[in-house]
């Protein structure tokens, strides 16, 4: 590298909008919203906010495992909330998620509305409210809640590091694209060494910990995640794939991965959910296109 392409930092930070690549028009150093924005509200208790990027799968999986486990009150609506566009500064979806962060959840079973935002809280949140997919064991417990952080703690070093600087940075560059692909290829062993010893995660049983971690992680292990599969050789990691495999046969799973997807062949995706017939009915065809 030449003494030219070394970047000093100057003594103090100044926001370059120019310099964002592909996020660069929603990315900003301050947090609050841009603009009045209304939620909409549904007629179930339940009201989910989200995409259908990794983070937001992992809550409509939950929420179809629980329906599909006979729990009425798991039902919901999930509203789309497109990020590329800015909703999430709404002051809506702020009020509910200071952060401007999907997924998010508002819950009007009780005598007053509980917002509930980060992933993996709403998970637990939700494991907590049905009694489902979290052990009841002291030891069971534990294991999976510490997975489930694992989770928390290493994706945003696979997706804001390495998936930043690999697929969305404006310009490639070889220290951090190496430095964050060593990191996600060691997670990656982590949890294949791990899924050699048991079937799930946390063990024998199909916990939160599965549905936190196999949106970012199954994904890659086949090759779905930043186009990435052949440059981190994911083909590797075959206790990974095998497990992907098998969530991906779950019904369940299979359509929480539609719900408010907006990329992909146009059967694989559903805009809004606000009934189970929607998967037929296909709620994206009601909406109207945005230019």
């Amino acid at each position: 590298m030449s003494d030219s392409n070394i970047y000093t930092p100057p003594k103090v930070w100044a926001w370059n909008k120019a310099n964002g690549g592909r996020f660069a028009h929603i990315n900003r150093p301050v947090a609050g919203a841009t603009h009045d924005h209304l939620l909409p509200r549904g007629k179930h208790p339940l009201q989910l906010y989200s995409l259908g990027t990794p983070n937001g799968v992992k809550v409509t999986v939950m929420l179809e495992e629980l329906l599909a486990l006979g729990y009425v009150g798991a039902e919901y609506d999930a509203w789309l909330i497109r990020i590329s566009e800015g909703d999430q500064f709404g002051s809506g979806f702020v009020e509910v998620n200071p952060n401007s962060k999907i997924p998010a959840l508002l819950d009007f079973s009780g005598p007053e509305p509980i917002r509930v935002f980060e992933s993996g809280s709403i998970l637990l949140y939700l494991a907590e409210k049905f009694g489902a997919f979290v052990p009841a064991q002291a030891y069971r417990r534990a294991e999976c809640l510490s997975w489930l952080f694992w989770q928390m703690g290493s994706a945003p070093l696979l997706g804001g590091g390495f998936g930043h600087f690999y697929a969305y940075a404006p310009t490639k560059i070889e220290y951090p694209i190496d430095r964050f692909a060593m990191e996600v290829k060691r997670q990656m062993d982590v949890l294949n060494r791990r899924l050699a010893e048991s079937p799930y995660v946390a063990g024998d049983e199909y916990t939160i910990a599965d549905m936190a971690i196999w949106p970012w992680y199954g994904a890659l292990a086949k090759g779905e995640l930043y186009d990435a599969g052949e440059f981190l050789q994911v083909s590797e990691y075959t206790h990974v794939i095998a497990w992907a495999d098998d969530i991906a046969k779950r019904p369940a799973v299979r359509r929480g991965r539609m719900v408010n997807r907006v990329t992909g062949p146009l059967e694989t995706q559903l805009h809004e959910r606000h009934d189970a017939s929607d998967f037929d009915t296909r709620t994206q065809d009601k909406l109207q296109p945005r230019l």
